[in-house]
C-alpha cells in the first residue's frame, strides 16, 4: 500500500543534523535535580547528562546516548526532550542497568521532530540501524514472502516474491515463511491450474509439461486454454486469496453438477478435485477467523529472563502462518515495553495490517498506532481482546509462544552443555561464547573462496557468517594453505582495526580450521605475524580413509588426538565442520555459476544486449569475436567503425 510521506524532522545543531551535547564536569545541575553527591560516585556520565539537560528544548524528539567511542548506548524518543532526559539524572530512582548506561555515557545527541509520532518512527529507525546495547532489540528482521500475480502478461504466473513491490502487480501476504507460501502455491496449482513456469520457458514450450499431466496446470503455453478462460482462472485465484473461498467452492460445485448432468464426467471429475483441494485448505483453519480481513496476532511469553514473541498473520480469513521471535532486552523491562518496542521495530520492515491483536497492554498504544498509520497510509488499531474469537486467537498465540520459548531454552541448555564439553576437550578456561570455523573450496584451484561460520550459546549465528573471495594474485592453484593464510589475515587484521579493545563481542574464543597440521601451521603463522598471541586455535581433520568418526584434532605444541566415536563433543564439532564445508561449497558454486553465466563480451564498456546478440549471431561465439579483425566486426549489423575499433582494442591492446 502507498506510504504516507513523513515530514522531515527539525534538527538543532550544526553537525549532521543533530546537536552533540557533551558534559562539563564543572557544570551546574539543572533545576529539579539533587544529585551532586552522586556525581563523584558515578563519574563523568552523570555530568554529561546533567550538563546537557540545561540546553534541551521542551519539544518532541529523539536522543542518543553515546559512549567514549561514539557508539550508541541507547536511543529514546520523547514528547518533551527536556523533561524526559532529566529523569536520567535521578540515579537513585533508576535500575542498575540504566545506572550502568549513564556511567558509560560520554555524549548526548538529539534530533528535534515536529510530533511525537515522528519521534517514534525516527527512534525505531535508529534502533534498527545502530542496535544500541541498552535498547530492546528485535534480532530477527528478515523480510517476509508474498504471493505475486504479475499484471503485465496475458497469461500471468503465480510466484513467490520478496522485496520491493512494483506497481501493476497484485501481492498477497505477508506469509510467515517460504513454506507457507509454497503450500499456498501448491493449492493454487491444484485448484486453479495456473502456470508457475518462467516467461522464457512459457514462450518456448511446444508441448505440455509434466505439471499439466498431473493436473497442476492448464497448459496455456500450447493453447489448451485461451486468454479469456485463463483470465477467469486468475480472477478466481485472486478471489480465493482475498478470502472468498467458500463462495468459490459453491460456484465450483454448481459447475460440477452441471457437467455431471451433461454426462461430461471427465470435466465433472476435474471440478471435484478442485473442490477437494479447497476443502482441505478450509479444514486447516482450526479457529473460525472468517471475519478477520487483515489482522496480525502478537503474543508475548516470558520465562527464565528470556522472552518469545509469536506473530500470526491472518489475511482474508486465512491463516498465512506464524513466526517466533526472541527479542533481546533487560530483565527489568516489563511486558508492555517489550511488546511496544517489538511492534515498532517489526513493522519498520513489514507493512502493518489494519488490526493488531496483542496479549498485554502497551504504554503508548495510541501513539504507536498513529506512527504505524503515518508510515503505511491507513488506520491501524491495536487492541487487547478480552473475550470471543479474537481472545481465542490471542490465547492460541500465547500457547505457541510458550512452547517456542521452552524449545529454545532446552536447545540453549543442550548447546551450553556442548560448549562446556568443548572447553574441557580443548582445555579452555571457560565455555566458548563464540566459535569460528574456517574452510575453503575450489575446483582444481579455480574460483577459490574461503568461508567462516560462527556458533555460540544460541547455536549457529548465521548473520555472522562471512565469505572471502581469494584475491592473492600469485597464489598457486589449489594452494589451500595460502588461501587459509589470506582468509585469516583479512579476518583478524580487520578485527584489530574495528575492535581493538575486543569489547564488541566479535572476537572468537576458539578458532577451528578444517584441515590438519598444515592448516594449523598456516593459522599460527598469521596470528604471529599480526601479533595475536592469545587466541585459541585448533584444526580438525578426517582420520584414516577420511572416515567421519575418526577425526584427528591438532593443537599447537601437542601431538594430534582423537575422541571416542560416541563422544557428544565429537559429534558437535563434526556438525560445525560440516556446516563450514557446506557454506564454503555453496559459496564456491554461486561464484562458479556467476562466472559461467558471464561472457567475454560483458567486459566491454558500451556493448549492450542487442549488440552482443548481433555479434554472437554473426560469429557464433565470444571467442570468435575476440579473434575477429576490425573489418569483420564492422560487417555486423549495428556495429559502426568506432564500436568495431573499441571491440578490437579491448581484445588486442595490452597494458
Amino acid at each position: 500500500m502507498p506510504q504516507t510521506p513523513v515530514r522531515p524532522p527539525t534538527t538543532t545543531g550544526t553537525a549532521a543534523g543533530t546537536t552533540s551535547l557533551t558534559g562539563d564536569p564543572t557544570g551546574e545541575h539543572p533545576e529539579g535535580t539533587s544529585q551532586k553527591a552522586d556525581v563523584g560516585e558515578i563519574g563523568r556520565g552523570l555530568s554529561v547528562v546533567t550538563d546537557a539537560v540545561r540546553t534541551l528544548p521542551h519539544r518532541p524528539g529523539v536522543y542518543r546516548m553515546l559512549n567514549g567511542a561514539g557508539e550508541a548506548l541507547y536511543v529514546g524518543k520523547a514528547k518533551n526532550l527536556k523533561k524526559r532526559v532529566v529523569a536520567y539524572t535521578r540515579i537513585a530512582q533508576m535500575p542498575a542497568r540504566l545506572q550502568r548506561m549513564v556511567t558509560e555515557t560520554r555524549a548526548l545527541e538529539i534530533i528535534v521532530t515536529h510530533t511525537e509520532a515522528e519521534a517514534l518512527l525516527l527512534e525505531i529507525n535508529l534502533i534498527k540501524q545502530l542496535k544500541p546495547r541498552y535498547n530492546i532489540l528485535l534480532r530477527d528482521d528478515k523480510s517476509f514472502p508474498y504471493i505475486m500475480i504479475p499484471g503485465d502478461h496475458p497469461f500471468p504466473r503465480v510466484m513467490k516474491h520478496r522485496g520491493a513491490r512494483t506497481k501493476g502487480n497484485a501481492y498477497f501476504g505477508p506469509f510467515a515463511s517460504a513454506g507457507a507460501v509454497n503450500g499456498t502455491l501448491a493449492t493454487l496449482q491444484k485448484v486453479f491450474l495456473l502456470r508457475s513456469c518462467s516467461d522464457t520457458v512459457f514462450a518456448n514450450r511446444t508441448r505440455p509439461c509434466l505439471l499439466h499431466q498431473i493436473k497442476r496446470c492448464c497448459a496455456p503455453c500450447v493453447g489448451h486454454v485461451d486468454g479469456a478462460a485463463y483470465g477467469k482462472l486468475v480472477a478466481e485465484a485472486r478471489e480465493f486469496l482475498e478470502g472468498n473461498s467458500r463462495a468459490l467452492q459453491t460456484e465450483l460445485a454448481r459447475q460440477m453438477d452441471a457437467a455431471s448432468a451433461a454426462l461430461d464426467y471427465e470435466v465433472a471429475a476435474e471440478f471435484r478435485d478442485r473442490i477437494r483441494a479447497l476443502t482441505a485448505v478450509q479444514a486447516h483453519q482450526d479457529i473460525n477467523v472468517r471475519d478477520l480481513r487483515e489482522t496480525d496476532v502478537i503474543a508475548l511469553h516470558r520465562a527464565g529472563g528470556q522472552s518469545c514473541v509469536q506473530v500470526f498473520f491472518f489475511r482474508a480469513g486465512q491463516n498465512f502462518g506464524n513466526r517466533a521471535h526472541f527479542p533481546a532486552h533487560g530483565a527489568d523491562e516489563d511486558d508492555g515495553a517489550i511488546l511496544e518496542a517489538f511492534i515498532g521495530q517489526f513493522y519498520d520492515s513489514a507493512p502493518a495490517p489494519r488490526e493488531i491483536l496483542i496479549n498485554a497492554p502497551v504504554p503508548n498504544r495510541d501513539l504507536l498506532a498513529e506512527a504505524l498509520a503515518l508510515r503505511i497510509g491507513h488506520a491501524v488499531t491495536i487492541t487487547v481482546p478480552q473475550r470471543g474469537e479474537r481472545r481465542k486467537l490471542v490465547d492460541h498465540a500465547v500457547i505457541n509462544a510458550r512452547e517456542a520459548l521452552g524449545r529454545r531454552m532446552a536447545e540453549n541448555t543442550a548447546q551450553r552443555s556442548l560448549l562446556e564439553g568443548t572447553a574441557e576437550v580443548f582445555k579452555l578456561a571457560a565455555a566458548p561464547e563464540r566459535i569460528e570455523v574456517y574452510d575453503n573450496s575450489h575446483i582444481s584451484g579455480t574460483h577459490m573462496v574461503g568461508a567462516m561460520i560462527v556458533a555460540g550459546p544460541g547455536g549457529l549465528m548465521k548473520n555472522a557468517y562471512r565469505k572471502f573471495n581469494i584475491r592473492t594474485a600469485d597464489l598457486a592453484p589449489g594452494d589451500d594453505y595460502g588461501a587459509m593464510r589470506e582468509v585469516l589475515t583479512r579476518r583478524f587484521a580487520r578485527a584489530q582495526k574495528e575492535d581493538p579493545n575486543r569489547d564488541l563481542g566479535q572476537w572468537p574464543d576458539l578458532v577451528l580450521l578444517d584441515g590438519g597440521q598444515g592448516q594449523l601451521n598456516a593459522g599460527l603463522a598469521v596470528l604471529a605475524e599480526l601479533g595475536i598471541d592469545d587466541l585459541y586455535i585448533a584444526a580438525i581433520a578426517k582420520g584414516p580413509d577420511r572416515n567421519a568418526g575418526r577425526e584427528q584434532f591438532f593443537l599447537p605444541n601437542m601431538p594430534p588426538f582423537t575422541l571416542p566415536p560416541a563422544h557428544p563433543v565429537l559429534y558437535f564439532l563434526q556438525r560445525l565442520r560440516d556446516e563450514a564445508h557446506r557454506f564454503a561449497i555453496s559459496t564456491h558454486r554461486a561464484k562458479r555459476s556467476k562466472a559461467i553465466g558471464q561472457s567475454l563480451l560483458d567486459e566491454i564498456a558500451g556493448i549492450g544486449a542487442a549488440r552482443k546478440k548481433a555479434l554472437l549471431r554473426h560469429f557464433g561465439s565470444a571467442k570468435s569475436v575476440a579473434a575477429a579483425g576490425i573489418a569483420d566486426l564492422e560487417a555486423v549489423s549495428g556495429i559502426n567503425a568506432a564500436t568495431a575499433k573499441k571491440i578490437y582494442d579491448h581484445f588486442h591492446t595490452t597494458d
